[in-house]
């Protein structure tokens, strides 16, 4: 497989996780002062909004700022559907009017995206067309926010089948490839009760699918065992997480990149 300038070709897996995604602000933040080259990203839920802001060419204080402008009322609205409890249109609109109505073909990095189809079960890689409904399509959490039909597929979160798309980097070209997983799963929710094991194993089955965990050559994983997947108020503390979880893995990243 031909080199970039000489070095390999490395891919960003960015995970699920709503509001944690936050953290992967921290750790683009931290690949980018260490000189890591990334050429291929690939998202899934929140990582596609935060993996489309870098794969538009955005700047990382400008990723940062977009990402504080973030609020639920901004993004989501209340309906009336069997499908759902909220619509994500707001959500759309608000990434068409920050990224412009942007198409795959027009972004300075090859980007994908992950959803899952409902009615076939199978993880959807999102690569042409429109980017801002396929960000929506994989954010779109069953049974709480409206799947949005697509590509003649009913989409929802691509965390249900592959929460860490690793392997549609592989596809792409990728000689190595770095996870980035914000779903850490809590051994108990202990103030939820018996409610709290059952959500504790949601997370499990999240955290899990698609086995991106095992096929990614790096993982930097954030510690962020219990922390909240709702809150925006907790950006800073997310995005230090990342930071924090990124600068460990440093190291390693170079020297796997040096004996590729």
């Amino acid at each position: 497989m031909a080199a970039v300038n000489g070095r390999s070709h490395v891919g960003l897996a960015l995970g699920g996780g709503v509001v944690r995604g936050f953290a992967h602000v921290g750790v683009l933040s931290v690949l980018d002062e260490a000189g890591i080259p990334i050429d291929y990203i690939a998202g899934a839920s929140v990582g596609a909004i935060i993996g489309a802001a870098y794969a538009t060419g955005m700047k990382l204080p400008h990723i940062a700022q977009m990402a504080e402008g973030l609020q639920w009322l901004r993004l989501a609205k209340p309906v009336l559907s069997r499908d759902g409890l909220v619509s994500f249109a707001k959500l759309e609109a608000w990434l068409a009017q920050t990224f412009g109505h942007l198409h795959f073909e027009d972004l300075t990095h090859p980007f994908v995206i992950v959803a899952t189809d409902l009615e076939t079960a199978e993880p959807v890689v999102l690569d042409s067309g429109p980017l801002a409904p396929a960000i929506r399509a994989s954010c779109s959490v069953p049974g709480v926010v409206t799947p949005l039909r697509l590509n003649g597929r009913l989409l929802c979160d691509g965390g249900i089948s592959n929460n860490l798309p690793v392997a549609p980097l592989r596809q792409l070209g990728a000689d190595y490839v770095i996870g980035v997983d914000i779903f850490q799963h809590a051994a108990q929710w202990p103030y939820l009760g018996p409610l709290g094991r059952g959500l504790a194993a949601i997370e499990i089955m999240v955290e899990h699918s698609g086995g991106g965990l095992e096929k990614a050559d790096c993982l930097i994983a954030p510690d962020l065992s219990g922390k909240t997947y709702i809150r925006f108020g907790k950006r800073e503390e997310l995005i230090a997480l990342g930071r924090a979880a990124t600068k460990k893995q440093i190291p390693l990243i170079r020297q796997q990149l040096q004996q590729l």
